[in-house]
């Protein structure tokens, strides 16, 4: 059949029955298959977080898209891909001959014949991170059609809570020390530091802001430093790297993260190899294969896994279960949104050494779009969602505030 010309439309609220976590009765399935008939890319706008590239990022920017799946037998999932909204439909468009009235409760076979028939115009980047999303909406259809946790489906719960840290940017040190004294008052006991102007002016200066941070939180939160090697043209390398990690190492700093090009494997492993803290990485890899030489080699010791665009859960289960094979401890990456941190939660409950998970905060697309929001205990911690699915519900009417149109495939 021919794909189905995508279709843009107001967003309307949805029925209560055609909600997100609406479970309806499954006593005439009988084993039969739940087929999926539609596909909604939702582009989030108006509240978009800078990510701390040069040229910053306005909050009308649409740097995050939820995607919908919906079924014949009326449950919903939702996926999240760290991706524009117009490249997420342009991957769906390219998946959807593939994905419509495919079974809603096969996600790894599913995303994995999605990934395999789209490798001359994929393997990695766009039409990844779109799958990424379709298999985080699918973990979350299987979840609710077995009425069960995801966690539990990708094998069995090891915790019922786990540690966020505070994800931040680093700015002047007075701005600096008012923001470390709002995410602590929030309630977080870890918090992570990253990008400008860190790494971007002098070794003075950033000992400056590091010193400005612990002394701001005192020594029972814990810090975590990231470089953002990622940034387009980072000028340091590996000495730099070191004699860095070497600084750090004074404060207590839990790891220090993406202190180098993504690309450079050999500086990770040298790095690895000397420094006095924990290295971090691997944010911006797709697909289970391009991890492999990043465990084989020890590149880090810290390995971080996004699931909004490396693949979905099913690429991250199988990447972290790798990853322990070799000793290496994992923590998922995630600049992320509700739907994400769901995600991010579901899989490390399920990880036998997760230890946290990263929360962007402030971020109105995790704090605002969920009918029940997270919320941190007297210990920092965080419930890890043991509903149906991923365990969220998403507000309808906060997500159309967000979500001003979609862009939708259908049978």
């Amino acid at each position: 059949m021919d794909a189905i010309e995508p279709v843009v439309f107001s967003p309307r609220v949805v029925k209560p029955a055609q909600h997100a976590t609406s479970i309806p009765d499954r006593s005439h399935w009988k084993g039969q298959r739940v087929h999926i008939t539609k596909i909604e890319v939702c582009p989030l706008t108006g509240a978009t977080v800078d990510g701390g590239w040069p040229q910053g990022h306005e909050p009308q920017e649409n740097l995050h898209t939820l995607v919908q799946l919906h079924t014949d037998e009326g449950l919903v999932g939702c996926g999240s891909c760290f991706t524009s909204g117009r490249l997420v439909a342009g991957a769906v468009e390219l998946l959807w001959p593939l994905l419509k009235g495919a079974s809603a409760v096969q996600p790894e076979r599913v995303s994995e014949t999605l990934r395999q028939s789209s490798f001359w115009q994929g393997r990695g980047g766009t039409v990844e991170h779109a799958i990424s999303g379709i298999d985080i909406a699918l973990w979350d259809l299987m979840g609710k059609a077995c009425n069960q946790p995801v966690s539990r489906l990708l094998g069995g719960d090891y915790r019922s809570t786990i540690r966020p840290y505070g994800s931040i940017l680093f700015d002047e040190p007075d701005p600096l020390r008012k923001t470390l004294e709002d995410v602590v008052e929030r309630g977080f006991r870890a918090i992570k530091l990253g990008w400008r102007p860190f790494g971007r002016r002098d070794r003075r200066f950033d000992e400056l802001l590091v010193r400005t941070a612990r002394e701001t939180v005192g020594d029972s939160v814990d810090l975590m430093v990231d470089a953002g090697g990622s940034e387009q043209f980072w000028p340091h390398g590996t000495n730099w790297a070191r004699n860095t990690a070497s600084m750090l190492a004074n404060y207590g700093i839990v790891w220090f993260e993406e202190p180098l090009p993504p690309d450079d494997l050999a500086g990770y492993i040298e790095l690895t190899r000397v420094s006095p803290v924990p290295i971090a990485g691997g944010e911006v890899l797709t697909r289970r294969q391009a991890f492999l030489p990043w465990i084989e080699n020890r590149a880090v010791d810290i390995l971080q896994p996004d699931c909004t665009k490396n693949g979905g859960l099913s690429e991250t289960r199988r990447i972290a279960w790798l990853a322990q094979d070799h000793n290496i401890q994992v923590v998922p990456h995630g600049w992320n949104t509700a739907v994400g941190l769901a995600a991010d939660l579901q899989y490390s409950a399920a990880v036998p050494v997760a230890r946290y998970v990263e929360y962007l905060t402030p971020c109105a697309y995790i704090d605002e779009l969920t009918t029940e929001p997270f919320v941190l205990d007297g210990n920092g911690e965080l419930q890890i969602p043991s509903g149906p699915g991923l365990g969220i519900e998403l507000d309808p009417e906060k997500l159309n505030r967000f979500c001003p149109e979609r862009i939708v495939f259908e049978v």
